[in-house]
């Protein structure tokens, strides 16, 4: 790019809730613009915006996409996000990037908390945002009434920059209220022309301009003064105030269209090239002095020393890793060794990459302000700062996400659980939210996502591009037993056979612990009444016990025991006959000590708009969770509770059913409680048949 063209690059982000028409706004963009030949549409699967295989069979973006376009000298590189909750973190990590963004509004369904969660994103990152009313030719109440309350909620100022000509199907174009002129379109041919305003419309029209002078007098003072005299402000004034605010975030202008008719989006480029900010008029990006966390300012400046973030990483199938960043400042090119200071390692950059949806563009070097990719990084991963080694800086990391929502994990076969950690590995690279861990008490691979959509496509994936196919299945909560009483029993082990037999003779107490004191042994063995070199055989046979548990097969915690007395037989004690002795002696004394089940219990963070927080909460209270606090955000309630996990193990589905899709929620292990008898009995009973089930299993297989 040639340093004349700086000030006419443009990164612009296509923000917005699931549902929304991002995708096709992007689709139509590319199309009006030239950068493609037919205008690919979701549903069809013919989108270049939305071509993971997962994407088109479930008409949904999945991942972040980019391409280019040029229109009227600009160029412009277009960040199409995802919007559903599932996989928001991927949207939200790459505001990043953004100069400007087209946040897409569908009236017909107002803000959900998907929407609202990017706003408040843009808001922190600084973001400058124009408004496009998306599916004009569905609408079909008054538009301004629509739109008032979607304002309020995101407590955005909105000034209309447009009036719609026509509604629903009969919607044919856009009124520019700053020249006065109407923009109308032949169909669904994606032809328009200019044209004088409808007769039919002109008094709306005036009435419309008139609120639109008020607003932009409003933003400078000199403007207000000459409003106020009744002097008519000019085009290049309106233009120049409208500029000014909209790159500082005072103003976020409201345009219409329809992209799947191409109606509206060639007047949406001429506002993303006009009102949107270049590279240079963005905020500088804040960083630190790696050595000495002294704070650090770079611009947006292709002079400055080299700077560079790594705010996603994409697995192609052909080009291998991809490493997508912003170039901050200076200039990126194959023959630089980029340097991450907070790691101190040192990569060559090889081939550099224009990402054209699925496909790449090869490009000799990145100026700043500019977004590519660069190829086969083997130690740089997302979050990273790439910067000149004698200019170090540091930029904050990505944002981290909780998973909230697990399943376990199946594979099919020996090959697949073979496949599955390294498969994970690379999607774990390009999805940081997802989580793959083997637990330790169930011995099941446990699969942790921001959705059970999102889990679901990540084992599609797994499948599809690594080999591995899995069963999911929901995890097995990791029930626990203690005790709440003390006791004590004998254990003793004698058995003769035709040589050495085997004797051990234990007593064994046992006591509660404190909650997550773990498990504590205790040898009073006084005047030799079991040998010293017996006793880790006692400790070993006690904490085998433990491990399955009296009740239901379930781990014991929180339980000390003591060993105090016993005896040996000079010829047939032998650690063996300890450690079973003193297992046996361990259970006979759990039996008479009132066990019991835990169960784990989470941290429910749930945030829902304000009209579904009593159905939300008598959920909960169903699910025998106690709130204990709620906080308002805007619109949003946020309910925080306490809820046994075996209750929440398919919350996802359940909050989406009772909020149509506006809730969110965050999980996390708290503690673990006494289950109530009624519900430990069952849980009891059905471990007690599982054992007898598989005891038949085994007496049929050796029968």
């Amino acid at each position: 790019m040639a340093a004349t063209e700086f000030d006419k690059l443009r990164n612009v982000g296509i923000l917005g809730q699931g549902g929304s028409g991002k995708t096709s706004l992007g689709e139509a963009m590319l199309f009006a613009a030239g950068a493609t030949q037919r205008l690919g549409k979701v549903l069809d699967g013919t989108s270049v915006l939305d071509f993971e295989p997962e994407e088109i069979k479930h008409h949904v973006s999945i991942s972040t996409a980019f391409h280019s376009l040029s229109w009227k000298k600009h160029g412009l590189t277009l960040i199409d996000t995802p919007g559903y909750a599932a996989f928001l973190a991927d949207s939200i990590n790459s505001i990043r990037a953004m100069g400007g963004a087209l946040f897409v509004l569908n009236p017909a369904v107002g803000v959900r908390v998907e929407a609202e969660r990017l706003w408040a994103r843009a808001n922190e990152g600084g973001v400058s945002r124009l408004l496009f009313v998306s599916k004009m030719d569905h609408e079909q109440a008054d538009i301004r009434e629509r739109i008032a309350p979607i304002l309020q909620t995101l407590e955005a100022k909105g000034i209309y920059l447009q009036m719609p000509v026509g509604v629903e199907t009969g919607f044919k174009g856009v009124v520019d209220l700053l020249t006065m002129r109407a923009w109308l379109y032949d169909g669904d041919s994606g032809k328009y022309a200019e044209a004088d305003i409808p007769a039919e419309l002109a008094d709306d029209a005036q009435e419309w301009r008139q609120k639109l002078i008020e607003d932009i007098s409003e933003l400078d003072d000199g403007l207000l003064e000459k409003f106020l005299d009744g002097t008519e402000l000019s085009l290049d004034e309106m233009k120049t105030a409208v500029r000014q605010a909209t790159r500082e975030r005072r103003i976020f202008p409201i345009l219409f269209g329809a992209p799947l008719r191409q109606v509206g989006v060639a007047q949406l480029l001429d506002a993303v090239a006009d009102y949107l900010p270049a590279p240079l008029e963005e905020l500088e990006f804040e960083g630190k002095n790696p050595a000495n966390g002294e704070a650090l300012k770079r611009k947006h400046d292709p002079n400055a020393p080299f700077s560079a973030y790594v705010f996603k990483t994409v697995i192609d199938p052909f080009a291998g890793k991809l490493s997508v960043l912003r170039v901050l400042s200076g200039k990126l090119n194959s023959d630089l060794t980029a340097y991450v200071a907070s790691r101190q390692i040192r990569e060559k950059v090889g081939h550099i990459f224009r990402l054209e949806g699925k496909k790449q563009e090869a490009v000799k070097e990145a100026l700043a302000g500019e977004i590519v990719a660069v190829a086969k990084f083997k130690e740089i991963v997302t979050g990273d700062t790439l910067c000149d080694e004698k200019a170090p800086i540091q930029f904050a990391g990505p944002v981290h996400f909780t998973p909230n929502v697990s399943f376990a994990l199946e594979p099919k076969s020996k090959a697949d659980e073979d496949k599955l950690p390294n498969g994970l590995h690379h999607m774990k690279e390009e999805d940081p939210t997802i989580e793959l861990h083997r637990d330790e008490e169930t011995r099941d691979f446990i699969l942790s996502g921001m959705g059970q959509q999102h889990v679901e496509i990540a084992v599609e994936k797994l499948k599809r591009k690594y080999g591995a196919e899995v069963v999911l299945k929901a995890p097995k909560v990791p029930y626990k037993e203690t005790i709440r009483g003390s006791a004590s029993a004998q254990g003793r082990q004698k058995k003769q056979t035709g040589g050495h037999g085997q004797f051990g003779d234990t007593w064994i107490k046992v006591e509660p612990l404190p909650h997550g004191a773990g498990f504590e042994f205790v040898d009073k063995i006084v005047g030799g009444a079991i040998p010293r070199n017996y006793i880790p055989a006692v400790e070993k046979g006690i904490r085998e016990a433990m491990a399955v548990g009296h009740l239901a097969g379930y781990p014991m915690v929180d339980v000390r025991a003591t060993l105090y007395d016993g005896s040996y037989h000079d010829v047939d004690s032998s650690d063996m006959a300890f450690k079973i002795a003193a297992s046996m002696g361990f259970r006979n004394a759990v039996e008479k000590a009132k066990p019991v089940l835990l169960e784990p219990i989470m941290n429910l963070e749930v945030a829902v708009p304000d009209e579904c927080m009593g159905d939300v909460i008598g959920d909960l209270n169903s699910k025998r969770g106690k709130v204990v606090g709620m906080e308002t955000k805007g619109h949003t309630q946020v309910i925080k509770s306490k809820v046994p996990m075996a209750e929440v193990l398919k919350y996802a589905a359940d909050l989406r059913a009772i909020t149509s899709g506006r809730g969110e929620f965050q999980l996390e292990f708290a503690h673990y409680e006494e289950m109530p008898a009624h519900l430990a009995e069952r849980i009891v009973k059905e471990a007690q048949a599982r054992k007898m089930a598989a005891h038949e299993g085994e007496h049929r297989a050796h029968g």
